[in-house]
């Protein structure tokens, strides 16, 4: 039996039910899919997810290591055969628009698929990305570079990386040193310049695999003479093996893997060392990307592939919480052990644990966590949708000024969102995974369950791709601060819309009061924040802003807190409507059950780190470092 234990029914819900995904398809960028082909495919993804070796090669992945040999890798034979037969199915181009092969579906589809993907094997995931950043590299490169990279990316299942960090350089990307020295001009070929590369980069996913004929390397690199900090890096595309004008590989370029490291989890995906231009007579050989060689040019081309990542991490760490949460509530529904707490004194009748109110008050926190989580990605996925048919709903014609302007206001609430799917689902994922385990008691701790395997797989999620304190202060700086608060007033519109809509019958209505509270305390929250943070300009209070820094994720906590209850709110009241109506299915009696639970276990939280930031002092940032 798999250890994946999926949801496609709250999948569906939010997609169909209160999304409505569906009334943007046939039409416009998604004229390729309709309703009942995206609910196939679902089906067909959640199937190969939960059975087949996707699934089966887990455990095998986790168990047995990765062979490093000169420089090439070797994948264990159970992850071989995942990764063949994720591809063969023609996984791989689900996400891809429709010139690339791909169905064309919308971005909440695609995100949704990818739950189910991540949830079955998350490492086995995490090898298949070469077409993606194919993808990307397609939008980015001169059309040399689409034809000899990109598009044998996707048509040939390559692999691919992207190669940022380096043993000194690892949040502060800017202080990256690998160099790169240009060695000819852009030629008829349109490959780009060309340029050699040297020096070491680390923890870079992927670097190499048995599975893939190539591997393409999206490179930082800082050219001689350029600026420092992020301004002077430019990207640069470095293949293990030279392509040749037919397509065909031809020499191995002067990049190689140098160790792997070994890990806590996620065993089954290499985490590199990547040496370029290591040998005298190997050199290094890259391309720059898209010959875009102004200022920063490198960093924001990056950013194209982190931002992916940034979505998929935060998808990774809830599909993982949520088969966590139905693993140990399948185990809750079947372990026997002790009487009823209303019958202490009966030594003989025994109940499931499911009976006791401790294991229901932690199957509760991590039900309504993961429903909430799921909520917050699948809305990022349709804020996605909405960016795109902003800008390609008209078809062929060209967009107008009116289009582009809505696209950009529903990139930036795409933005916005983006820390608090990667800052809170990495965190809140982690932590609630503990609580999958407590359900099992000491079952858990072995290897007898897959939980203890997903706990050590799931810490990555809160380190890489940008730390959580990183994405508290990019939501702060980058996000809020950057536009004024005009987008994040966007949302507190809607959210506010939703608290006021309730009629004079309303079921929610101390709900609702209890959002609207938390929203006013979060406001209140960022208004600490923003005070500490102009204060700071004064160049006599320059220590305020260790202030804000000192509440920044607590506020990235809180903001997604208020978001999440939000949205299952507004799933409790299409499921109470459900009800009204009729039905009898439980599981809309369980949505409004975890919206409840949220609201009065979780929102009241906000206050809290309200009181907190307005009584922060700064003390700990005076605090003599011998004192720690």
């Amino acid at each position: 039996m798999s250890h994946y234990k999926s949801n496609l029914r709250d999948i569906e819900f939010n997609l169909f039910e209160f999304l409505d995904i569906q009334d943007a398809m046939g039409t416009g960028p998604f004229a390729g899919i309709d309703e009942d082909q995206a609910r196939m495919l679902l089906s067909e993804v959640d199937r190969f997810s939960t059975d087949s070796i996707w699934a089966d090669s887990f455990v095998p992945a986790d168990r047995t290591p990765l062979v490093l040999d000169d420089g090439d890798i070797t994948l264990p034979d159970e992850l071989h055969e995942a990764l063949t037969a994720f591809y063969d199915a023609g996984w791989h181009l689900l996400p891809l628009p429709e010139h690339l092969g791909g169905v064309g579906a919308p971005p909440s589809l695609r995100w949704a698929s990818s739950e189910l993907l991540l949830g079955g094997h998350a490492t086995a995931t995490l090898w298949a990305i070469g077409p993606l950043f194919g993808w990307i590299l397609d939008g980015l490169g001169t059309e040399g570079q689409k034809q000899r990279f990109a598009r044998p990316m996707v048509n040939n299942r390559w692999g691919a990386t992207m190669v940022l960090t380096e043993p000194d350089a690892g949040s502060d990307v800017g202080a990256g040193v690998t160099r790169a020295v240009k060695v000819t001009e852009n030629g008829p070929d349109d490959l780009g310049s060309k340029w050699h590369l040297e020096g070491v980069k680390r923890f870079i996913t992927s670097a190499d695999a048995d599975v893939h004929a190539n591997t393409v390397h999206l490179v930082l690199a800082r050219p001689e003479g350029a600026k420092p900090g992020t301004k002077g890096l430019r990207l640069y595309i470095v293949p293990k093996f030279l392509v040749n004008e037919d397509h065909s590989l031809g020499d191995r370029n002067g990049v190689k893997v140098t160790n792997i490291e070994k890990k806590m989890g996620i065993k089954g995906s290499a985490t590199c060392e990547l040496t370029m231009g290591g040998d005298p007579n190997l050199p290094c050989v890259g391309y720059l990307v898209g010959e875009a060689d102004e200022d920063g040019a490198g960093i924001a081309q990056m950013f194209r592939v982190i931002e992916y990542a940034r979505m998929t991490v935060g998808t990774k760490a809830m599909a993982t919480l949520s088969t966590g949460y139905r693993n140990a509530l399948e185990y809750a529904k079947v372990r026997e052990q002790g009487p009823d707490m209303t019958d202490m004194a009966n030594k003989v009748d025994k109940v499931t644990i499911i009976h006791h109110p401790d294991v229901r008050r932690i199957l509760m926190e991590q039900k309504a966590h993961a429903e909430g989580m799921r909520a917050l990605v699948l809305y990022t996925g349709w804020v996605q949708d909405q960016a795109e048919l902003a800008l390609h709903g008209a078809g062929s014609q060209a967009p107008s000024a009116d289009d582009v302007d809505e696209h950009a206001s529903w990139l930036a609430r795409e933005d916005l969102l983006l820390p608090l799917v990667k800052g809170y689902c990495s965190e809140k994922a982690y932590e609630l995974l503990a609580l999958s385990l407590q359900t099992f008691g000491g079952s858990g701790f072995t290897q007898d369950y897959p939980i203890e395997q997903y706990i050590r797989d799931a810490k990555i999620d809160t380190l890489y791709e940008g730390t959580t304190a990183i994405q508290g202060l990019d939501l702060l700086f980058r996000k809020i601060v950057k536009d004024q608060g005009a987008t994040l007033t966007w949302f507190a519109e809607r959210v506010t819309e939703f608290i006021k809509g309730g009629g004079s019958e309303d079921p929610l209505v101390e709900e609702r009061g209890m959002l609207e509270t938390a929203l006013e305390d979060a406001q209140a929250h960022l208004g600490v924040l923003i005070g500490h943070a102009m204060k700071s300009l004064d160049s006599s209070h320059r220590a305020e802003i260790y202030k804000a820094g000192l509440n920044s994720t607590e506020f990235l906590y809180s903001l997604a807190e208020v978001l999440i209850g939000w949205l299952l709110l507004a799933h409790a009241e299409i499921a109470l409507d459900q009800i009204e109506a009729g039905s009898d299915d439980p599981f809309y009696v369980g949505k409004v059950a975890s919206a409840r639970w949220f609201a009065r276990n979780v929102l009241p939280k906000v206050e809290l780190r309200r009181g907190l930031a307005e009584s922060q002092d700064g003390a700990l940032m005076e605090l003599a470092e011998a004192a720690f």
